[in-house]
C-alpha cells in the first residue's frame, strides 16, 4: 500500500537525501535550488511511501488545475530509487494520478529527463504516455557530444580554436559572475532578445555558494579584458550549457571557439557527456540553424528531449494494462 504526502520544509532532509541513491535525480532537484525561486511558483511537490520507506518523488507546482513538473526547471518527473523495477514505477505512477484526481487536478505536465542525465535506463515515462494516450506537446532537440566517443570536430571550429590562440586569448575558471552578467550576458540577450537571463546575478551567486562544484564559470580573456564565456551546471554525467555570451568580436578574436574547444578537449575530457542545450525556439517548432550548425561543429549530435500532458482521467487506461 503506497501513501503520497505533500512536501513541506521539516521534510527537506529527507527530501535531498533521496536524492543521493535515486537513478535519475540531479543537483536541480535538491530543494536549496529548487526553492531559489519558490515565491515565483506555488510549490505542489510530492512523496511517495511504501510504508515508512520513502520511494519515489516527484518534484513540481501548481498554477490553477494543473501540476508542472517543473515549470522553474530544465527537466522533471518522477524520481525513483535506483533498484525500482517497471511494475513498481507503474504503481507509483497510478498512485499519483489518483491522489491528482482526488486534488481536482486535471492535467500533468511533464518536462522529460534526457535520457543522458538518467544513471540507469529509465523510459518508464515514455511507454506510458503512449498507452495514456498523452499529448507529446513539444519536442526540443538537444545537441550532446559523447566525450568517450571517436566524435570529430569539424575543421572550422579548430580553425576559430587556432584564431585565440593566435590571438592571445585565455581561458580562467573564475568564481563570480558580476563581469560576465554585466558585461556580456545581459547586455546580449536585451539586444538579441529583449529579455534579462533566468537567474538574477544575485541569484546565480547564491545557488553557486550553495552548489560550489556543480555551478562553474569560464571566462575568456584578451589582454584581462573580458571577450566571453559560459556558465556550466555540471551533474555526474553531464556538463550543461546554461549560459553563453561574447563581445562583437568573437568571429575575429575566435573568442567562443577558444573557449569550448578548451572544455571539451581538456577541462572536460573525463566527462562522459557535454550537453549544449537546445538550439530550439517558438515552442519547439522552429530551430535556429546557425546555432545548431555551429554545435555540432564540435561533435555534437541530437537528443530529444519531450513534454507530455497527461490527462489525469487516463489512470483508467492503465488499469487494464497486464494479461
Amino acid at each position: 500500500m503506497l501513501k503520497i504526502t505533500r512536501y513541506d520544509h521539516t521534510q527537506k532532509l529527507v527530501w535531498d537525501n533521496f536524492l543521493e541513491n535515486c537513478k535519475n535525480g540531479t543537483f536541480l532537484f535538491k530543494r536549496d535550488f529548487m526553492d531559489y525561486h519558490k515565491s515565483r511558483f506555488d510549490d505542489f511537490s510530492i512523496m511517495i511511501y511504501r510504508g515508512s520507506k520513502l520511494i519515489a518523488l516527484v518534484p513540481g507546482n501548481i498554477d490553477q488545475n494543473n501540476v508542472y513538473t517543473h515549470q522553474g526547471l530544465t527537466y522533471g518527473g518522477i524520481l525513483i530509487h535506483s533498484d525500482s523495477k517497471f511494475i513498481e514505477y507503474l504503481e507509483i505512477f497510478t498512485e499519483v494520478f489518483t491522489f491528482l484526481k482526488k486534488k481536482s487536478i486535471n492535467n500533468l505536465f511533464v518536462k522529460q529527463i534526457p535520457t543522458i542525465y538518467n544513471l540507469d535506463f529509465n523510459d518508464e515515462l515514455d511507454y506510458l504516455s503512449f498507452i495514456t494516450a498523452s499529448e507529446n506537446y513539444r519536442k526540443d532537440i538537444i545537441s550532446v557530444i559523447d566525450l568517450q566517443s571517436d566524435f570529430k570536430i569539424a575543421r572550422d571550429r579548430i580553425n576559430g580554436y587556432k584564431r585565440g590562440e593566435k590571438n592571445l586569448l585565455e581561458v580562467r575558471e573564475v568564481h563570480d559572475f558580476d563581469e560576465f552578467w554585466n558585461e556580456l550576458l545581459i547586455p546580449n540577450l536585451l539586444k538579441k532578445h529583449s529579455v534579462n537571463p533566468v537567474h538574477s546575478l544575485d541569484e546565480i551567486g547564491l545557488l553557486k555558494s550553495r552548489f560550489k562544484s556543480n555551478i562553474r564559470q569560464f571566462n575568456v580573456y584578451k589582454e584581462n579584458e573580458i571577450v566571453a564565456g559560459t556558465t556550466v551546471f555540471q551533474t555526474k554525467n553531464v556538463v550543461h550549457v546554461q549560459y553563453t555570451a561574447s563581445n562583437s568580436k568573437k568571429n575575429i578574436l575566435g573568442s567562443l571557439d577558444f573557449l569550448f574547444y578548451k572544455l571539451i578537449t581538456d577541462v572536460y575530457s573525463k566527462h562522459k557527456y557535454f550537453d549544449f542545450g537546445t538550439s530550439n525556439v517558438r515552442d519547439g517548432k522552429k530551430i535556429n540553424q546557425g546555432l545548431l550548425y555551429w554545435k555540432e561543429g564540435f561533435g555534437a549530435r541530437s537528443l530529444i528531449q519531450n513534454f507530455y500532458k497527461f490527462d489525469v482521467s487516463s489512470i483508467e487506461k492503465i488499469k487494464s494494462l497486464f494479461l
